[in-house]
């Protein structure tokens, strides 16, 4: 988890230059993107506060988006473990709008969004089973795995 955390923030401190190389037909000039079909502005943010905390975002005219913030909150096994808080959205080829928003901190990673499939709840009779056999221990209180 923890080089998962350091190679986000190797990225977003590593991610200075610029995107325009990404966008066909866009070019950079006197600190303007120029297009040649009028699209919206490319925009793009990255501050690294030099104590371990940051944020990013950029938006692209082809309806990209993302942002991040991060600081060091939690302590990890190797020091200071990175808690960061973000989220992106695209538009997929079959013309869905994705969008994702999600937490990293030392307990994993932990996405949100309408697209991920979930599992299906359980049925009330299993749940009763559970919470029956919860309550009536056949073997003595002991567990068996």
């Amino acid at each position: 988890m923890s080089k998962l955390v350091c190679l986000i923030l190797l990225v977003a401190s590593a991610s200075t230059a610029r995107l325009d190389h990404l966008l066909p037909g866009y070019s950079y000039s006197g600190g303007n993107y120029n297009s040649g079909n009028n699209a919206a502005p490319f925009n793009f943010e990255n501050i690294n506060n030099g104590d371990g905390s940051y944020r990013f975002s950029y938006d692209t005219p082809t309806g990209i988006s993302a942002h991040e913030s991060g600081a060091p909150r939690a302590q990890g096994p190797e020091g200071p473990a990175v808690t960061a808080e973000g989220g992106f959205s695209y538009r997929a080829p079959d013309g869905q709008q994705i969008s994702l928003t999600y937490t990293a901190d030392e307990n994993g990673f932990h996405p949100v969004g309408s697209h991920l499939p979930t599992p299906p709840p359980i049925p009330a009779a299993i749940q009763r089973s559970l919470e029956y056999n919860r309550q009536n221990p056949s073997n003595g209180g002991r567990n068996y795995y």
